[in-house]
């Protein structure tokens, strides 16, 4: 009987060696090189991302401009609620804080002085509250165009600047009617909202980052500004609040005027209200503000930037 033997397998051969696989990924890159092509979706140097955001300036000012016609739009009132809607919330303020706990005490001009407070707030608050859902909100227009993500937050940002702009027009016949005089010093109001806008865009832009990462950041949000909000000098102010009769330790009155937010209502209160005098602001308070406007601007945008290859995937 004849035995029928396997034929043993071959056997493997060595593996290749890396040598000619870095050579073949060397000859792909200069191939792509040669030819002008790159990684898609690749994040651009700092330069080059600055650079493509102001080319698409016009852009971001028309998506600004649409956003905000758009917002009251189905409202039968339309546009007059920008001007209602920041008028209302210091009515319910004065109601509360002025009328019923009695902050008024010792401020002249108490109703400037909380409206000014009020609408100069509201667009922190609400520059903040868009740039967070910048890109979280913004999915379809992320993932459908190719342009660079800064140009979401940094519109938003300029919507709420539009949308201020009506409220000083209402500020402003609020001065005149309770007898505050047009002064020169109400051009200071302009440097002041200058570097707020920067300060704010800077934050705005950090948080559309950890939204795009954590949608939910949106929902905690709002108790976030609340109680800065509160510490903010709004509706009262800081300086009576954390004197030496107060009983409140000595340091917290300092700290408390080194928050941003306070250095930028106490500018344009000091522009605007006659009875604010230079002695309630913080020490060296226009360096102050320049310092957050360029730490939260710049800040705010590189670490925007850093991740621009992430947002709309996943």
């Amino acid at each position: 009987m004849s035995q029928v033997l396997d034929t043993p397998p071959p056997t493997p051969a060595p593996a290749a060696s890396a040598a000619p696989a870095a050579a073949d990924e060397t000859d792909l890159a200069a191939l792509a090189a040669r030819h002008g092509l790159s990684v898609s979706g690749a994040r651009p140097s700092l330069p080059d991302y600055v650079r493509q955001l102001w080319d698409r300036r016009h852009f971001i000012g028309a998506f600004a401009t649409a956003k905000l016609t758009a917002q009251y739009s189905q409202a039968k009132l339309g546009q007059v609620w920008q001007v209602m809607t920041p008028l209302l919330n210091a009515a319910v303020y004065y109601l509360i804080f002025g009328v019923l706990l009695h902050t008024q005490r010792g401020i002249a001009d108490f109703v400037p002085f909380l409206v000014t407070g009020v609408f100069i707030w509201t667009f922190t608050q609400n520059s903040l509250m868009a740039g967070t859902r910048a890109i979280s909100g913004n999915l379809g227009l992320v993932r459908a165009l190719h342009f660079p993500r800064a140009a979401l937050p940094v519109s938003f940002s300029l919507q709420q600047l539009q949308q201020l702009l009506f409220s000083m027009g209402a500020l402003l016949v609020i001065l005149l009617g309770f007898g505050v005089p047009p002064a020169a010093s109400w051009l200071l109001v302009i440097p002041a909202l200058a570097l707020q806008f920067v300060f704010n865009t800077g934050v705005s832009m950090a948080m559309a980052r950890v939204g795009a990462k954590i949608p939910d950041i949106a929902q905690l949000m709002p108790f976030v500004l609340r109680t800065w909000m509160y510490g903010s000098g709004v509706m009262f102010s800081i300086s009576h609040m954390t004197d030496s009769a107060s009983g409140v330790p000595s340091w917290v009155g300092p700290v408390l005027q080194c928050n941003p937010a306070v250095v930028y209502i106490d500018l344009v209160r000091f522009a605007l209200i006659d009875s604010f005098h230079g002695d309630q602001l913080p020490p060296h308070v226009w360096a102050l503000a320049v310092a957050w406007a360029l730490v939260a601007g710049i800040g705010g945008f590189i670490y925007f930037w850093k991740a621009e290859e992430t947002y709309g995937r996943g």
